[in-house]
C-alpha cells in the first residue's frame, strides 16, 4: 500500500463524517460510493489467495502503520475531506429545502385556483390598485409551473423507458452504433429535464414570492375604508368626565411629577425614548401584575417569550415580507427585535400538531417591544405615547376554526374588562379594510379617552388571523377522527403599558398636578395618589 492510498482513504473517511454531519444522504451515497466500491474490490479480490478475514486484518494493520508513519498527511487528508463533506449539499436538496420554505409563506393555493376573483376583490378592498395584475400574474405563474412540471415528469418517464431499451439492446447484442444512438438520446433527455427543472424552480420562486405578499382574506363584516377615519364605532363604555380645570397632557404631568425624562433619553438613545422614574415605574409594575392576575383567572398561561426572533418567525406571522422597515435587525445575525409578543407566542407552536382536546390554548405574554415607527414621522413626537421601546402584555389564542369568531369576541371583551376595571372611558371600533395588517381577517381597536388630547386614542388591537399564520408556521391539530386541520390564531393587546400609563395619568389627574391611582391598582401600588415634586 502506498502513501497516496492512505491519504485517499482518510480523505474519504473525512468526507463521510462531514456529509453525515449535514445529514445529506444523497451526497453521502454520491461521494463515497466509488471509493467504497474500490475498497471492497481490493478486500474481496486480493492478489494472493488469503482468506478474507486474514486479508482484512492485514489490510487494516498495514493501514494503521502507514497512517502512523505519515500522520501529517493522513490527518490533513481527513480534515480536507471533513470540510468538503460538511460544506457539500446537493443542488437538488437545496432546491427542495427552498421549496419547503417557500411553501410556508402562502395563502391557500386552492382558493387562488378556484376563486381568483375573490382574492382580487379583497386586494382592492384593502387598497391595492394593481389587484387584477397581481392575481393575473399569480395564475399565469401557477399554470406555467404545473405545465412545465408535467412536461418534466413525462420526460423522466421517457428517460426510464429509454434506459430499459438500452439495457435490452445490450443484453441481446444489438449493433453498437444503435446502442450509442440510444445513449445519446438519453443524454439529450437528461439535458432537457435539467433545463425544465431550472425553469420550474425559477417560476416557483417567483410565484411564492408574489403569493407571500397577498394578505389574508377579510371577513365580510370588515368595513371598506381608506384611512382610520373610516373605522366604524361599535360601542362605547364610560363617559369622559369633564374636569373643572384645564386638563394637562401626560407630558406636562410627567414633568410636574418628575417621572418622565425624554431629554436625557434623547442624549443616550435618540428621539422616541424615555426614562420612567419613581412612581411611574411602580405604576408599570402594578399594571402588569394586575393584568397578569386578571388573565390567569380567565385561563391564560403567563409567558415571558424571547424578544429576538428569526426571520422565518417574522414571515410566519405575516410581518414579512412587507413591513421590514418597521423592524430592527441585529447586524450579521438572523435575528430581529419583535415589535410584539405576538411573534414569539405564535412561534411557540410552530410545526406542532396539537390534539383537538388541547384547544383552545390561551397565552398571556409579557415582553419589551421594539418598533422603528418608520411610518410615523411627525406623529406624537413628545412623551411616551409613540416610542421605539415599550412594554406590553399580549394575549394569544390557538383555536379550532369553527370557534375562532367567538374567541375573537371573547378576546376583545377580555381587554374591555381590563379597561373597565381601570375606570378608563373607551370605545370599540371595527377597523376598516385598508388599516388591517396583512395577517388579520378582522380587527377591533379599543381607543381610550385622553383628556389632554380631547380625543380617543388606540390602546388595544384585537385580531383574528384565521388560518393565515397557521398555514405559514404549519400549526395543526388532530381531530378525534384522526384528521389534521390548521388551527386559527388570534391575538390582542391586553395592555400596552406606556399608552395605558398615559391614559391613567390624564384621566386621573387632579388640579394640583397629582394623579390618583385607580382602585384596581392600589393593592399592588401601595398608595392612592402620585404627588408632584416638592409636595408633601
Amino acid at each position: 500500500m502506498q502513501v497516496i492510498e492512505v491519504a485517499a482513504l482518510f480523505f474519504a473517511l473525512g468526507l463521510l463524517f462531514g456529509i453525515l454531519t449535514r445529514r445529506s444522504l444523497a451526497a453521502l451515497l454520491f461521494y463515497i460510493s466509488l471509493p467504497l466500491a474500490l475498497l471492497i474490490i481490493y478486500m474481496v479480490y486480493p492478489l494472493d489467495a488469503q482468506p478474507l478475514w486474514e486479508c482484512v486484518l492485514s489490510y487494516v494493520s498495514e493501514l494503521a502503520f502507514l497512517a502512523y508513519d505519515n500522520l501529517a498527511i493522513s490527518s490533513l487528508a481527513f480534515v480536507i475531506g471533513l470540510l468538503l463533506g460538511f460544506l457539500s449539499i446537493p443542488k437538488r436538496a437545496q432546491a427542495k429545502a427552498k421549496r419547503r420554505n417557500l411553501h410556508a409563506v402562502m395563502i391557500d393555493i386552492r382558493l387562488l385556483r378556484e376563486n381568483p376573483q375573490l382574492i382580487a376583490e379583497d386586494l382592492k378592498k384593502r387598497g391595492k390598485d394593481n389587484a387584477e395584475q397581481i392575481v393575473s400574474r399569480l395564475l399565469e405563474l401557477d399554470k406555467s409551473v404545473r405545465e412545465k412540471g408535467a412536461l418534466a415528469q413525462e420526460l423522466r418517464h421517457k428517460r426510464n423507458e429509454n434506459a430499459d431499451i438500452v439495457a435490452r439492446m445490450k443484453s441481446h447484442g444489438a449493433v453498437q452504433a444503435d446502442v450509442e444512438a440510444r445513449i445519446r438520446e438519453g443524454a439529450k433527455i437528461n439535458d432537457d429535464i435539467a433545463e425544465l427543472e431550472k425553469q420550474v424552480e425559477s417560476l416557483r420562486q417567483e410565484f411564492f414570492r408574489l403569493l407571500s405578499t397577498v394578505p389574508n382574506i377579510t371577513h365580510q363584516s370588515v368595513p371598506f375604508g381608506r384611512s382610520d377615519e373610516d373605522n366604524v364605532e361599535v360601542r362605547k363604555w364610560g363617559e369622559p368626565k369633564p374636569l373643572p380645570f384645564k386638563p394637562r397632557d401626560h407630558v406636562e404631568l410627567g414633568s410636574l411629577l418628575g417621572v418622565i425624562d425624554t431629554d436625557k433619553a434623547a442624549e443616550v438613545s435618540g428621539s422616541r425614548f424615555a426614562y420612567l422614574k419613581g412612581d411611574l415605574v411602580m405604576l408599570e409594575f402594578s399594571l402588569v401584575q394586575f393584568v397578569m392576575s386578571y388573565l390567569i383567572k380567565r385561563g391564560f398561561t403567563p409567558v415571558i417569550p424571547p424578544v429576538l426572533v428569526k426571520e422565518k418567525m417574522m414571515f410566519g406571522t405575516g410581518f414579512f415580507p412587507l413591513g421590514r422597515e418597521e423592524v430592527y435587525k441585529v447586524e450579521g445575525e438572523d435575528l430581529y427585535l419583535a415589535g410584539t409578543a405576538e411573534v414569539p407566542l405564535a412561534g411557540l407552536h410552530a410545526e406542532d400538531y396539537m390534539n383537538e382536546s388541547d384547544l383552545p390554548k390561551y397565552y398571556a405574554g409579557f415582553s419589551s417591544c421594539f418598533r422603528t415607527e418608520a411610518g410615523a414621522h411627525g406623529k406624537d413626537t413628545k412623551g411616551i405615547f409613540r416610542v421605539h421601546q415599550f412594554d406590553k402584555v399580549e394575549m394569544f389564542v390557538f383555536s379550532k376554526p369553527e370557534n375562532s369568531w367567538d374567541e375573537h369576541e371573547k378576546l376583545i371583551n377580555t381587554a374591555e374588562g381590563i379597561y373597565q376595571a381601570l375606570g378608563i372611558p373607551y370605545r370599540i371600533v371595527n377597523v376598516c379594510s385598508s388599516e388591517l395588517g396583512p395577517s388579520a381577517a378582522k380587527k377591533y381597536d379599543l381607543e381610550a379617552w385622553l383628556p389632554g388630547q380631547a380625543k380617543y386614542r388606540e390602546m388595544v388591537s384585537c385580531s383574528n388571523c384565521t388560518d393565515y399564520q397557521a398555514r405559514r408556521l404549519n400549526i395543526k391539530y388532530r381531530s378525534k377522527e384522526g384528521k389534521n386541520y390548521l388551527v386559527h390564531t388570534l391575538n390582542s393587546t391586553a395592555v400596552a403599558v406606556g399608552r395605558t400609563i398615559v391614559a391613567i395619568m390624564e384621566n386621573y389627574q387632579q388640579e394640583d398636578g397629582s394623579i390618583l391611582v385607580p382602585e384596581a391598582l392600589r393593592p399592588y401600588m401601595g398608595k392612592e395618589k402620585m404627588q408632584p415634586l416638592g409636595s408633601h
